[in-house]
């Protein structure tokens, strides 16, 4: 395995395998990428997990190329000092996170005409890729590459990868590998666990890009997470993987976990029942698309929709906490932050307010309205808190669990609390 993912006390590792793993996913990531010695790649992600670990530790080592880190941190402090690196040293690919994407969306958009007066000059990145374990977030992708275009930054070369802890790189967009793939799904059927592709523009049509190409060697299937059966083309389930440099198990303080291998050496019940896979706890579907990779092959396309565990279940239908955020987020233009959950049978909406406190109660019925009537459910309780309170880790993702446990410990220290009980 290439890195070792750590989540809460628990280590996924490859146990006695680990070089040889390492070889395995670094060579099939250079050709995918095209990391030759010659090249020059950049890395702004934190190295502490997964694919941004592998990148920073030992990407380097196998290809031979030279890596210049960048630590996110810094780029809070200097929001162009990721982009001035790039230009500085004609970079031809670098790998960020969503995080420092937003920092430089936010913090640079007033700035495009003074880097261009110092020399910043975008041309020369062919890859620019989002290291992420999310549903691809098409709308700041698509206002990095609209506001960095004047730089001459080519959309083309903005693309994202995926990866979780049983496997850190399961897709990865490469130079020569097809434009990502974007779908319209209908919003209503995805509550449903089907999958409908409608028209751009259809009323109740959700946008969703795919999360790069996969690599050499990496089986995907669709199961249903309760079943355990293959899905068809219609329909959302959990994405399993199958591949040489999956993890093993998982090495923990206490003993044995149980859990193990259902995790990393689950089967299907119909379909190929005899073939192992290692489950991700993402939800998502695969679409065959009409794009020719170099090999002369159809591009199979994954769609990442969101992760198992912090799907809200109401009424029998699942709904998926992004979408219901982006639609908070529309409400008010105080709203700086959002995260949902759910908490018993109950809808539970936390909102950071960028304002008076007395603006407070002016959320409650926006909130409420909005979602009803987008998404047809009631929202149960309404958290208003001060900015900085829903946490996000360095790559940027929400930690919706987190909060979540933070809520029921009364640890949140609100503005105000409603309930629609």
């Amino acid at each position: 395995m290439v890195g070792n993912l750590v989540q809460g006390n628990r280590l996924a590792s490859a146990q006695g395998r680990d070089m040889g793993l390492m070889d395995n996913e670094d060579g099939m990531r250079r050709v995918a990428c095209e990391l030759y010695p010659s090249r020059v790649v950049a890395l702004c992600l934190d190295p502490y997990c997964g694919l941004g670990l592998a990148l920073w530790v030992l990407s380097s080592v196998y290809s031979g190329h030279q890596s210049i880190l960048i630590p996110p941190g810094e780029v809070e402090l200097n929001p162009s000092l990721w982009l001035s690196a790039v230009s500085q040293y004609k970079v031809r690919d670098t790998f960020c996170s969503y995080g420092v994407m937003e920092l430089c969306t936010k913090g640079l958009g007033s700035s495009i005409v003074l880097l261009k007066q110092r020399g910043v000059n975008l041309a020369c990145v062919r890859t620019c890729v989002v290291v992420a374990e999310e549903r691809p977030r098409v709308q700041l992708t698509n206002s990095f590459s609209k506001l960095f275009s004047g730089l001459g930054l080519s959309p083309r070369a903005v693309s994202t990868s995926f990866g979780c802890r049983v496997n850190v790189t399961i897709c990865l967009q490469g130079a020569s590998s097809p434009d990502p793939t974007t779908v319209f799904v209908d919003l209503r059927s995805l509550r449903h666990d089907r999958v409908t592709l409608v028209e751009r523009g259809a009323p109740h049509s959700l946008c969703i890009m795919e999360s790069g190409k996969l690599l050499p060697g990496v089986k995907v299937v669709i199961a249903n997470p309760d079943t355990k059966g293959q899905c068809s083309d219609s329909h959302l389930g959990e994405i399993w993987v199958q591949c040489n440099h999956n993890a093993s198990g998982y090495f923990t303080l206490y003993g044995d976990d149980g859990t193990a291998n259902d995790h990393f050496n689950a089967q299907l019940v119909t379909g190929n029942t005899g073939e192992t896979y290692a489950r991700t706890g993402y939800l998502g579907f695969l679409r065959r698309t009409e794009s020719v990779q170099a090999d002369g092959e159809l591009h199979d396309a994954v769609f990442v929709v969101g992760a198992l565990e912090e799907t809200v279940i109401l009424r029998g239908m699942r709904y998926h906490p992004i979408d219901i955020e982006m639609t908070v987020m529309r409400c008010h233009k105080k709203i700086s932050e959002c995260a949902v959950f759910n908490w018993t049978n109950l809808l539970v909406v936390v909102v950071e307010l960028d304002g008076a406190e007395y603006e407070a109660l002016d959320l409650v019925p926006l909130i409420t309205s909005s979602v009803l009537e987008e998404h047809q459910v009631i929202v149960g309780v309404i958290v208003v808190v001060d900015p900085g309170v829903v946490p996000i880790n360095s790559r940027g993702e929400k930690q919706r669990m987190h909060l979540r446990d933070g809520f029921l410990a009364d640890q949140l220290d609100p503005i105000y609390v409603a309930y629609n009980m």
